[in-house]
C-alpha cells in the first residue's frame, strides 16, 4: 500500500501559515492549563470529590484514573489515525473532528457539581482525550513547515505562542472566575465553557490557513484496513529507523514525568505548599511567561547545537527543578535560618516555579522538533500518531505510578519519582545519534 505522496520540504512555509499552524498551540493552551494544570484539577480534587478523611488520597487517585485512561485510548487510537490521515491526506479533517469535541465536551464541565465525581470523570476522560488526539494532528503537519534545521525554531515558536495564550486565558479566570473553592463555586464552574470559548475562536487561523498538503490515495479500502496495514508496516519499519525508535523509548521516561507535573503542580501547591490564592495567581503568570521562553530560547539553541543536546539539557533542568519542589519546605527553613529571612514555602515555590516553567516549555518543543526531524514527510503524521502514543502512555505509567505511589506515602514523597523517570530519558536518549536519524529520514523519502 503506497502512501500519499509529498514533497520534500527545502523551503519555509509562508509566514500566514506557520502562524496559522501555532496558533493552535495558542488555543488548546487554555485547555491544558485551566482544565488539566490549575483550575478544574484543583477543583475537582478539593470540590466535586473533596477530603473525606484521607488528604485528598482518594481525590487525587480518582484524578489520576481518569487522565489514564484518556492517555490509554490515545495510545490504543492514535498510530491507526495517523496511518489514516496519511493515506488519504486528511490531517486537517481529523484536527478539525477532535477540535470540536474538545469544546463540547470541555463546555460541558459546567454541569459537574460538587458530588458528581462520575460525570466529571467521564467528561475528563473524553475531552482530554479529544485534546490530547489533536496534540497528535496539529504537530504531524510541522515537518511541512520548513527545512530540518529550522524545524526547533518553528516548534519553539509553537510552544512559546501556546504559553501567551495561556497567559491570556489565565488572566481572565483570575480577574473574573476567581479561586477553585465550594465558596466561590458558581463563578469558577465557568471555567470550562470560558476554556471551551477561547478555544474555539482561537483556533480559526489554524483552519484558514494551515494547508493540506500531500496527494490522498485512491477511495475504496475501508479505514480499518488502511489502518492496520499502514500500522504493521511502520511497526516492520521501525527497525529502519532506529534512532527514532530509541529516542520514542526515552521520550515514554520523560513524559512520563511532565505529565505528572502537569496534573499535580497546582495540586501540590494546595496541598504540600499550602498556598494563598494570591501566590496560586502569581503561579499562573510565572509558569507562562518562563515556559514561553523556554520554548523560545532552547528552540533557537537547537537549531544550534543540535536537537539531541538540547533535549539532553531540558531533562537535566528538569531533574534540578524536581528536586527544587520536593524540597521547598526544607529550602525555606534553612535559608530563614541561614539569612536571617522571613519567607514562606509558597514564596519559595514561586522561585522554583520558575525553573519548572523553563524546563516544561523546552522539554516538550524540543521533543517534537526531533520527532519532525526523524519522519518523511509522507509518513510523518503516522510517526506522530507513535510520538502521541509514547506520550500518552507516558502520561498513563506516569501519574498511575504517581496516583498509587502518593495514597502509599503522600504527594510530597512521591514527586521524586519524576527524577528517577528524566535519569533514565537522558541514559537512553545518550545512544541516539541525531545524523544518522536525520539521514535515515531523506534515505527513506528518496527510496
Amino acid at each position: 500500500m503506497l502512501p500519499a505522496t509529498a514533497a520534500p520540504v527545502a523551503s519555509y512555509a509562508s509566514r500566514r501559515e506557520i502562524f496559522g499552524w501555532a496558533m493552535f498551540d495558542f488555543a488548546n493552551q487554555a485547555y491544558t492549563l485551566l482544565i488539566i494544570t490549575v483550575v478544574f484539577g484543583e477543583l475537582f480534587t478539593t470540590v466535586i470529590v473533596g477530603d473525606r478523611g484521607d488528604g485528598f488520597r482518594l481525590a487525587n487517585f480518582l484524578w489520576s484514573l481518569g487522565l489514564a485512561i484518556s492517555y490509554l485510548m490515545v495510545v490504543i487510537t492514535a498510530p491507526l489515525c495517523g496511518a489514516v490521515m496519511d493515506y488519504r491526506a486528511e490531517k486537517k479533517r481529523f484536527l478539525l473532528i477532535s477540535y470540536l469535541a474538545t469544546v463540547m465536551t470541555t463546555a460541558m464541565l459546567y454541569f459537574v457539581e460538587p458530588g458528581f465525581v462520575v460525570a466529571g470523570l467521564l467528561l475528563i476522560v473524553l475531552s482530554n482525550y479529544a485534546y490530547s488526539m489533536g496534540e497528535s494532528f496539529i504537530a504531524a503537519f510541522l515537518p511541512e513547515l520548513g527545512p530540518p534545521n529550522a524545524l526547533g525554531k518553528i516548534s519553539g515558536f509553537g510552544w512559546a505562542l501556546g504559553y501567551i495564550g495561556g497567559l491570556f486565558a489565565a488572566g481572565f479566570t483570575l480577574a473574573v472566575l476567581g479561586e477553585a473553592t465550594l465558596e466561590n463555586f458558581e463563578r469558577i464552574r465557568w471555567v470550562g465553557p470560558f476554556a471551551a470559548g477561547f478555544f474555539l475562536l482561537a483556533a480559526i487561523p489554524t483552519f484558514l490557513w494551515l494547508k493540506e498538503r500531500g496527494t490522498p490515495q485512491p477511495r475504496g479500502v475501508a479505514y480499518g484496513r488502511i489502518a492496520k496495514q499502514r500500522v504493521l508496516s511502520t511497526l516492520h519499519e521501525l527497525r529502519y529507523f532506529k534512532d527514532l525508535s530509541i529516542f520514542l523509548v526515552s521520550l515514554l521516561f520523560s513524559m512520563a514525568g511532565v505529565y505528572i507535573i502537569i496534573a499535580f503542580a497546582f495540586i501540590y501547591g494546595a496541598q504540600v505548599i499550602g498556598w494563598d490564592e494570591s501566590v496560586r495567581n502569581i503561579m499562573f503568570i510565572i509558569v507562562q511567561i518562563t515556559a514561553a521562553a523556554g520554548a523560545l530560547g532552547f528552540g533557537f539553541l537547537q537549531d544550534r547545537l543540535g536537537a539531541k543536546r538540547t533535549y539532553q539539557m531540558t531533562l537535566a533542568l528538569w531533574v534540578t527543578a524536581i528536586v527544587a519542589i520536593w524540597a521547598t519546605p526544607e529550602l525555606t527553613v534553612w535559608a530563614n535560618s541561614r539569612f536571617g529571612w522571613q519567607w514562606q514555602a509558597q514564596h519559595v515555590f514561586l522561585v522554583v516555579g520558575c525553573l519548572a516553567g523553563l524546563s516544561l516549555g523546552s522539554s516538550q518543543s524540543a521533543s517534537r522538533a526531533l520527532v519532525g526531524l526523524f519522519s518523511p514527510l509522507a509518513k510523518s503524521a503516522e510517526f506522530f500518531g507513535f510520538w502521541g502514543l509514547a506520550n500518552k502512555l507516558a502520561g498513563v505509567l506516569g501519574i498511575v505510578m504517581l496516583g498509587v505511589l502518593q495514597t502509599l506515602i503522600g504527594l510530597q514523597a512521591s514527586i521524586l519519582l519524576c527524577v528517577g523517570l528524566f535519569i533514565i530519558a537522558m541514559l537512553i536518549c545518550a545512544s541516539v545519534n541525531e545524523r544518522r536519524g536525520r539521514e535515515a529520514a531523506l534515505a527513506w523519502k528518496s527510496a
